[in-house]
């Protein structure tokens, strides 16, 4: 509530100063309000309509698809309010001088529309970031009732102030609120910028960074106070990770210095000496990532032998993966049996087992025995069928012996990550197909061989072993996830941040080359101007602490 409180407040007071420098305009010159207000009203529906159209379509999302629109909202409301809180601090001193230019424009060429529509874009940039922030912000609270409400307090507090100072009866210093509002706004974008990078994630879009950094449940229980203020206000979760204490911290460190740096100790026309440092750090911090971060070790188990078990819990042999990734080969040794069956990459199908997404071989053979006897009598049948008469024969008129003809079928499934063996397994089906003893046909039944032969043992690979593999595997995948933040993602940031400092430092360069003062010595004029206090010319805020609000309108 506190939240959308003072997005309310800030951003509708913003909105009523301009109606109001417009109004007292017009009142000032003897013209009509009406073509004002037509402006400010139709911003003010096209901004709640966005509101409302951004949130119906994120309702009707999927779940996934959901927490990607979330993410895009936080996003494009964290770009929101940090350019209305830099335009701010540049244009405050000038914003009355500039509407009011609009505005005489407007009516010298007899425009009614033109004057409206100067209100409009006025108002609607105002209603756009209100629409985006509190809609995020809503997305973000734990109780969206209190959260409106709190917005809607916020509007009708600001919507008084406006009235006051337009009226005369409220004066208002302008530095100090925006500085103070500023200042809580950060706060709350850097809570979204958490959020929004916490959806991200929950829609896939985001994997690296995910290990969590501190438990805060002990500071924010849930229901308390503290919960409120730290989770509901802030956007801070109890659990936060990596990338989103990195990205709170990578906004709110550089955007709170920008609002509270002292004016007097402002570059000014030098701020590009300042560019190419923080450009030459930020390069270099990219680098020492680049270099300094290990990568982590690929995990052992799973690449040699594993034991293989049988049914019964005997240990049978062992099996390995050889190869290349895309050919690989599962070696497995049996009873001294050894055999290698070939696992092309083609043949692999997706699946998930054990918690790991892996390729997985289903391969299906046939085996004829002939180590197996051929004749059976109807006591062997018994034997072999776990000690009962199989379906289909009758021990009066079948009485044996029979022919018998073996076949075992053999099924393998093989799961891999990468050249890492996950897990294996061998199952075998023996069927018989008998003929004479009183059969009048030849029938097929199912048997169990048992240990008659090695060719229709089943077996499977340690589960103790598989278990250990899967766990090391999900620690080497968070590590290799943490190393791409801070290896790849992260200097990837810095070198982009990089780019654009050195790109506006040159561009400040030459501005100051152009205005002949590229290269002024320490404690020159520009200096000692600012040094006692004096405006600086590029600096249009440098006297916002001495700006007061009425004056802004009704000056």
């Amino acid at each position: 509530m506190l939240a959308t409180f003072v997005i309310g407040l800030r951003e509708g007071l913003e909105a009523a100063l301009i109606v109001g420098i417009i109004a007292a305009f017009l009142k000032r010159n003897g013209h009509s309000l009406k073509s004002m207000w037509i402006g400010v009203i139709a911003a003010m529906v096209l901004s709640v309509a966005v509101g409302a159209i951004l949130e119906v379509i994120s309702v009707g999302l999927p779940q996934a698809e959901q927490e990607g629109m979330e993410s895009i909202i936080g996003a494009v409301a964290v770009v929101m309010v940090t350019a209305m809180i830099v335009w701010m601090s540049k244009h405050a001193r000038t914003m009355r001088r500039e509407l009011e230019s609009t505005a005489t424009e407007a009516i010298k060429n007899g425009s009614v529309l033109a004057l409206a529509g100067m209100a409009f874009l006025a108002v609607l940039r105002e209603g756009f970031e209100t629409s985006v922030f509190m809609l995020a912000a809503f997305q973000s609270s734990v109780s969206p009732l209190t959260a409106g409400l709190g917005a809607l307090l916020g509007l009708l507090l600001a919507v008084l102030i406006g009235y006051g100072i337009y009226r005369g009866g409220v004066r208002l210093n302008l530095g100090k609120f925006f500085t103070v509002t500023g200042v809580f706004l950060v706060f709350v974008a850097a809570g979204l910028v958490m959020s929004a990078l916490r959806t991200a994630h929950e829609a896939g879009w985001i994997v690296v960074g995910q290990n969590t950094t501190v438990d805060l449940a002990w500071l924010a229980p849930g229901g308390s106070v503290q919960a409120a203020l730290i989770t509901g206000v802030l956007g801070i979760p109890a659990d936060p990770r990596v990338i989103e204490v990195l990205g709170w911290a990578l906004y709110l460190v550089p955007v709170l210095l920008f609002v509270l740096w002292p004016v007097k100790l402002r570059p000014g026309i030098h701020a590009y000496r300042v560019q190419f440092s923080l450009a030459g750090a930020a390069a270099i911090a990219a680098l020492v990532l680049v270099v300094a971060v290990p990568a982590p070790a690929p995990p052992t188990l799973g690449t040699g032998p594993a034991a293989l078990t049988g049914t019964d819990g005997r240990q049978l042999g062992t099996a390995q993966l050889t190869g290349s990734d895309a050919r690989l080969a599962l070696e497995t040794t049996v009873l001294a049996n050894s055999t290698s069956t070939l696992l092309e990459s083609s043949a692999s199908t997706a699946d998930t087992h054990l918690g790991q997404d892996a390729r997985t071989w289903s391969l299906d053979s046939t085996v004829t025995p002939t180590t197996l006897p051929t004749t059976l009598t109807l006591a062997d049948l018994d034997t072999l069928n776990g000690g009962r008469t199989p379906v289909g024969i009758n021990r009066q008129t079948n009485p044996g012996p029979f022919t018998a003809a073996w076949k075992v079928s053999v099924t393998e499934h093989v799961w891999a990550v990468g050249t890492t063996l996950l897990d294996a397994s061998r199952s075998t089906v023996t069927t018989l197909a008998l003929s004479g003893g009183g059969l009048t046909a030849a029938r097929t039944v199912t048997v169990t061989a048992g240990d008659t032969a090695a060719e229709s043992l089943s077996w499977s690979l340690d589960s103790q072993h598989t278990e250990a593999v899967a766990a090391e595997l999900s620690a080497w995948q968070s590590d290799v996830a943490e190393t791409q933040l801070f290896k790849t993602s992260l200097p990837a940031v810095l070198a982009v941040a990089a780019l654009v400092l050195l790109l506006a430092g040159l561009r400040g360069f030459r501005a100051s080359r152009r205005r002949g003062t590229a290269l002024p010595e320490p404690g020159g004029a520009g200096d000692a101007a600012r040094a006692s206090g004096a405006p600086d010319s590029l600096s249009p805020d440098s006297d916002l602490k001495e700006l007061d609000l009425h004056d802004v309108v009704t000056k």
